[in-house]
């Protein structure tokens, strides 16, 4: 999370230029707070403190409850007497990761160079997919509305040329924003900042400077070099002038390999009608391979993820004989899943996803197994190509299988995509 100051006089708009801005940083807002709210509607707007109330220290607090002066890390005693209005709420570990794994596996589905740096931040590195999504800012509002969608949680995300930029923009974002540094501006957005907003200067490096009188960022650009070096160290000194002047080099490094590819849906509404579910499960397994494909990968393991009303979350699986990318095949083997295990209650979230991933063109893909399903012939592949190639010029929905197309009501292919 960004813990730099944010400085209430920095502009908030600095332009729409995002042509040369290949960096979004996307930091979720009091992130353990705002899961545990989305779980108890009638606490939003609330001051909540995450933390055991008998003992230890505050994990999160929401922004109501910051006003009062609560801070994560502050001992739990001290955060009640600032604020003894506010609800405590015992940390939910477990809900706090799947959230998590569940947003940064839809920051991997919209570009593979994503680099994680906690469990509710992220840098992404665009540069190879601003074709197909057309601006850093459509990338940016997809992402928010995605979160807010499908977790009712928020994400503040900042936009610039360099990864240290866009996380001091989504600093200054928060809570709930959107900021975008053009890259012709940005060493003027910096001049403007607090020397402490700069990742790195802790409190100690803080009041060194402070006390050689340089407060701002424009103040430390401009102070000579060896100057810098006998208040934080060369090296430090070194960096700061880099930052200030936007030079830092600074390379995203995506943090793991692809696992799986997947897609799931929440719905709007609990869902029980067991065709809706059907039509859902043949939906998400068609958009899986399209994924697969598109990737040139094929997955031997065939997980359905399914969460019910009360929110409890389980997932079957079986393994193929043959690594496949074939909607047909994963269809099927999905309908049989929930059909073998399908929960009494009704259904809240239903993914589809392949595991144990390799490469297509050194993998065997003659469908074999159990006579799962006829074997595609030559022609079918090319059909299955020319379908992938329409979709990719005109969209997901350019295409789909007849038995969507004839669907009413909710749509449940407008899902969020995984690839982790």
């Amino acid at each position: 999370m960004s813990r730099g100051p944010r400085a209430s006089f920095v502009a908030r708009n600095w332009g729409d230029d995002d042509s040369a801005t290949p960096v979004l940083h996307v930091d979720m807002d009091a992130f353990f707070a705002s899961v545990e709210i989305a779980l108890r509607p009638e606490l939003r707007g609330k001051p909540v403190i995450v933390g055991r109330h008998d003992r230890g220290v505050v994990v999160a607090a929401s922004y109501e409850a910051r006003v009062f002066g609560v801070r994560s890390a502050m001992p739990m005693s001290r955060a009640v007497r600032m604020c003894p209005q506010a609800t405590i709420i015992p940390p939910t570990h477990g809900r706090y990761h799947e959230v998590s794994t569940a947003v940064m596996t839809m920051l991997r589905d919209i570009t593979p160079q994503v680099e994680v740096v906690s469990i509710d931040e992220a840098y992404l590195d665009i540069s190879s997919v601003r074709r197909t999504w057309g601006s850093a800012l459509n990338i940016a509002r997809h992402i928010r509305q995605n979160v807010a969608r499908d977790h009712n949680v928020t994400a503040s995300v900042g936009i610039a040329s360099s990864p240290v930029v866009a996380k001091l923009a989504s600093t200054h974002a928060k809570p709930d924003g959107l900021l975008l540094i053009p890259h012709d501006v940005t060493v003027a957005f910096l001049h403007e900042l607090p020397v402490g907003a700069i990742p790195g200067v802790g409190p100690r490096s803080e009041e060194a400077l402070i006390q050689w009188g340089i407060h701002t960022v424009e103040q430390l650009a401009h102070t000579d070099l060896e100057i810098l070096a006998k208040i934080v160290g060369r090296a430090s000194a070194i960096r700061l002038n880099e930052i200030a002047w936007n030079r830092h080099a600074w390379e995203i490094t995506p943090d793991r390999a692809e696992k799986s590819i997947g897609t799931e849906t929440t719905f709007e509404v609990d869902v029980r009608d067991r065709n809706e579910i059907s039509r859902s499960i043949y939906a998400l397994a068609d958009k899986t391979a399209a994924r697969a494909r598109r990737a040139n990968m094929v997955g031997r393991v065939v997980v359905l993820k399914v969460r019910t009303a009360d929110f409890k979350t389980f997932s079957r699986s079986r393994t193929l004989s043959v690594p496949t990318d074939d909607a047909r095949v994963l269809n099927q083997v999905c309908q049989e899943l929930f059909t073998a295990h399908a929960p009494q209650q009704a259904i809240r979230l239903l993914g589809v996803r392949i595991e144990g991933i390799t490469d297509a063109e050194s993998t065997p893909q003659q469908l074999s197994f159990d006579d799962l399903a006829p074997k595609a012939s030559g022609s079918e592949r090319k059909v299955i190509n020319l379908v992938d190639q329409v979709r990719e010029k005109f969209g997901a929905n350019a295409l789909k299988p007849g038995t969507l197309v004839q669907r009413t009501g909710r749509d449940a292919q407008d899902g969020r995509s995984e690839l982790s």
